[in-house]
């Protein structure tokens, strides 16, 4: 008797650095909820976003290919006027047309324009809010050259729920529509808005975490909610004899922000309570801090337990890696740019265990906001890095071993020549291969 198809449900959390989770060496906060769920799977210790930002990064999640060639690079705006992620492929289509229920709780943005809303990109159930932030309890997004509007919707229909807080009903919201759809196979995408800012959190959350420093009590505060959400949902899975067959994946879309905004007292001051876990950067940099972010999956069906995958991953490789778990079918286009890490999934390593030697073959490239980046094995290069968003350069050319020197402290651009020379011209050339990706959309 064959297996029956598994379902999936993906938790992103939003600004969450890679240090912010017990699982991932957090001692200063509880995330009991995502600490089991890493101890029930595999953790993806070298996992990466393929942007340092919001809206590019989801659209890489929900294509599988470089947000270049996906047509979204830069954070998109709010207005209802907003476009956002070209007409294409999807994970929500592809699994759609396979047979799954699909739905999306939580913050979309890849376009606050209705057409491009997740309706019209393969989800056929859609609850929150189209923009890059909203008031935790108003819903109301702030930000950008316009008056003040509210955002928060169920499929099509404008929704006002003042007060409550949104971490919590997207959640519940989230969990509500896997107990409707227990008799059938379903995709549930859970993009939460925690912790992005502004920072809100229950009283009681803060009060759990008094005994820290005002930031980094906030952050806690948020992240605690939002593992008591994920808890809920996997809770709900587990009453519904769900959980040994659904795949749960959960991580990030970018580094932890510094930005001045995220204040809620009127101070204009750099705001630290995310952490990156000692990596260097922060959201908007290509250091590892804004792209490297914490990853889990569990399958308890198929994956063992307590391990970690050996190796690099990216945010693009979620489409085909899950097209190929749930009945090995490709995507239905065949210039996606991710590929499958099910294999190294179900080879995963003890946790903290070295695991084979690299694929050669496997390079990853970022372009942001005129920074460049890529990995080749242990080897990553830098050009015109930046520490987090609107900061200056602070490295033209940097060379760096991850094995030895994950924080990207010793540059040894001067010392390895010939690895810059290797891989400095590979980069190049990916930078004008997201040149014509551009030009081909704006033909089109």
């Amino acid at each position: 008797m064959s297996q029956p198809a598994p379902n999936v449900v993906v938790l992103y959390a939003d600004d969450l650095g890679w240090g912010d989770l017990g699982c991932f060496g957090a001692d200063d906060l509880d995330t009991p909820a995502l600490d089991g769920l890493a101890a029930s799977g595999v953790r993806l210790p070298q996992w990466y976003s393929n942007s340092p930002v919001c809206s590019p990064s989801r659209a890489s999640l929900m294509t599988g290919r470089y947000p270049a060639h996906a047509g979204v690079e830069a954070i998109l705006g709010g207005s209802r006027r907003t476009p956002g992620l070209p007409r294409q492929s999807t994970l929500a289509s592809e699994l759609r047309d396979r047979g799954y229920a699909t739905g999306i709780f939580g913050k979309w943005h890849l376009g606050a324009e209705t057409s491009y809303g997740p309706l019209h990109r393969g989800f056929e159930r859609s609850f929150g809010f189209r923009a890059g932030c909203v008031d935790y309890y108003s819903h109301i997004y702030y930000w950008g050259n316009h008056n003040a509007l509210h955002d928060l919707w169920d499929d099509e229909q404008e929704v006002w729920l003042n007060g409550e807080y949104l971490t919590s009903v997207i959640a519940h919201r989230a969990a509500d529509y896997i107990e409707q759809n227990a008799n059938r196979p379903f995709f549930c995408y859970v993009p939460f808005n925690a912790p992005h800012y502004p920072l809100h959190a229950p009283a009681e959350y803060m009060a759990a975490f008094a005994h820290l420093p005002e930031d980094r009590q906030l952050m806690a505060a948020m992240i605690k909610a939002m593992d008591d959400g994920i808890a809920h949902i996997l809770q709900t899975l587990q009453r519904l004899g769900l959980r040994e067959n659904t795949i749960v994946f959960f991580s990030s879309d970018n580094g932890p922000s510094v930005e001045e905004r995220n204040w809620l007292n009127g101070e204009e001051v750099s705001y630290t309570g995310g952490s990156a876990g000692g990596l260097r950067g922060h959201k908007g940099s290509l250091f590892e801090g804004g792209i490297r972010v914490p990853g889990i999956v569990s399958w308890p069906a198929q994956l063992p337990t307590g391990t970690d995958l050996a190796g690099p991953g990216a945010m693009m490789d979620l489409v085909p890696t899950l097209l190929e778990a749930v009945d090995g079918r490709p995507s239905s286009r065949a210039d996606i740019d991710g590929r499958s890490v099910l294999t190294g999934l179900r080879e995963a390593v003890p946790a903290g265990s070295a695991g084979p030697e690299p694929d050669p073959d496997r390079w990853l490239v970022w372009e942001y906001e005129g920074q460049l980046a890529a990995r080749h094995g242990r080897w990553k290069l830098v050009l015109d890095a930046r520490e987090s968003l609107a900061a200056p350069v602070v490295v033209g050319e940097g060379l760096f071993d991850l094995d030895a020197d994950p924080a990207e402290q010793h540059n040894l651009s001067e010392v390895h020549p010939e690895q810059v020379a290797a891989m400095k011209p590979r980069l190049l050339a990916w930078a004008a291969t997201c040149a014509d990706w551009r030009d081909a959309l704006l033909v089109g």
